[in-house]
């Protein structure tokens, strides 16, 4: 290493919810300072798993947050920041890397184009998707993206165009913050010397929002998880299971529709269901009455390093959601041999088609005809052990060893780019306390 590199991690997701955003932004952190670098960590205030809390050559900024409903994070209400995101910048950080869209993002987005700072975006999250579920965030990201562009000098949003913002808002729905989030996901995009990607999916999506954008396809990298814990019970059926965090957009509705009209044809096979399922208010009246059924087994919420048991201890793996960019358990569920069914037909990094797993369509007839099909193969040893190893065999791709050699090239590679010429016009954090003003005033 010819001298040690600081980065700026700024993330949006950084707890009190564990994510696939949270644990890929820790393992990023873990592979610098393994390797002997500084990290300075920018994200909302917030509890949760922060296993680097304390290191020596970690700097953590924490920036005041607040609870927006349904969603898992806590979110930087951008208040009193300017001190502290302008500190990030006079400790010269080599690189700002910023991890997908949001108040911490367009933060540092901002920060790297004032201070000429080399800039990585990582763009994790379908945000499109997104929109349709977290209405209560979406304004909170237009109100932030209208004051940013207005004080570059990129537009003009004078109090009368903000108050037909917010009556377009209440009114057009979400055509309307589908195409404001767009503006903000492509003003970022833009703005980045690198954009990385988690899956090819992803890629295209950049692609298509800035043409233009130098965009490096970077799986996460997943390793096969330990057998801690206790040996979790099997029954003689067949076990379908879905394992990660529990909200409206992994498709959890539609999971339980499939396995109802599974149930019919097939009731000595049951369904577990892991996750935090009792602090998503639109769901958890229906899992409770799911629950009432003895065949569908709720866990809860287990800590990651303990959920290999779980894995080892399901026959299939079912994942219905349309809106993951790379879906780190389907990852998990693949070094642990499972075949897996796949509602979103671009998530196939670790799927072979009619070999370890099945993409259907999300409809629960779709998704009951390819359950009941993997029923029946995995009852056959010899289709069960070449799902198993070809599983194993594509899991084995994507390696925590492999993403964390290839992230650390390129801060190397961007860093020896040196500065950028800063643009002057690009305003300090101080905007986002008043974007979350205009919000407040949305809501009214």
């Amino acid at each position: 290493m010819a001298h040690p590199l600081r980065i700026a991690e700024f993330t949006d997701n950084y707890g009190p919810g564990r994510s696939g955003i949270l644990y890929a932004v820790q393992q990023i952190e873990g592979a610098l300072l393994d390797a002997g670098h500084e990290v300075i960590l920018v994200a909302p205030k917030s509890s949760g798993p922060n296993p680097y809390a304390h290191h020596p050559r970690r700097i953590e900024v924490r920036l005041p947050s607040v609870r927006v409903p349904s969603v898992p994070a806590r979110v930087a209400s951008g208040m009193h920041s300017e001190e502290l995101v302008d500190g990030v910048g006079d400790l010269k950080p080599d690189v700002i890397h910023v991890h997908g869209m949001g108040i911490v993002g367009l933060m540092g987005v901002a920060l790297a184009r004032r201070t000429g700072i080399p800039l990585i975006v990582t763009w994790h999250t379908d945000w499109d998707a997104y929109a349709e579920h977290y209405q209560l965030l979406t304004p909170v990201l237009s109100a932030a993206y209208h004051v940013w562009r207005v004080r570059a000098g990129t537009g003009a949003l004078d109090s009368g165009e903000a108050r037909q913002s917010a009556k377009a808002f209440r009114h057009a729905g979400r055509q309307w913050m589908a195409a404001d989030l767009l503006g903000a996901c492509t003003a970022m995009l833009t703005a980045a010397t690198v954009v990385t990607s988690p899956s090819p999916k992803t890629a295209k999506r950049i692609l298509a929002a800035a043409p233009e954008c130098d965009v490096r396809t970077i799986p996460n990298g997943v390793d096969a998880l330990p057998l801690n814990g206790p040996v979790i019970p099997r029954s003689p059926g067949i076990r379908f299971a879905y394992i990660g965090r529990i909200a409206p957009e992994k498709g959890i509705g539609l999971l339980l529709d499939a396995y109802k009209i599974v149930r019919k044809t097939a009731p000595d096979t049951e369904l577990m269901i892991v996750g935090d399922w009792k602090k998503v208010p639109t769901l958890r009246a229906r899992l409770l009455r799911a629950k009432r059924h003895p065949e569908i087994t709720l866990v809860g919420e287990i800590d990651r390093s303990n959920l290999g048991p779980y894995y080892a201890a399901t026959d299939v793996f079912v994942f219905p959601s349309l809106t993951d960019t790379q879906a780190l358990v389907l990852h998990e569920a693949a070094h642990a041999g499972l075949p897996l069914i796949v509602c979103d037909r671009e998530l196939g990094l670790v799927v072979r088609d009619k070999v370890n797993g099945e993409f259907c369509d999300p409809t629960p007839d779709a998704m009951a005809g390819a359950m009941l099909r993997m029923m029946d193969r995995v009852r056959d040893p010899a289709a069960r052990a070449k799902a198993a190893a070809v599983s194993r065999e594509l899991a084995d791709r994507y390696t925590v060893a492999g993403q964390d050699q290839a992230i650390l090239d390129l801060y190397a590679e961007v860093a020896g780019r040196g500065r950028c010429a800063p643009t002057a016009d690009i305003p300090g954090p101080g905007l986002f306390s008043r974007a979350w003003s205009r919000v407040a005033a949305m809501a009214r």
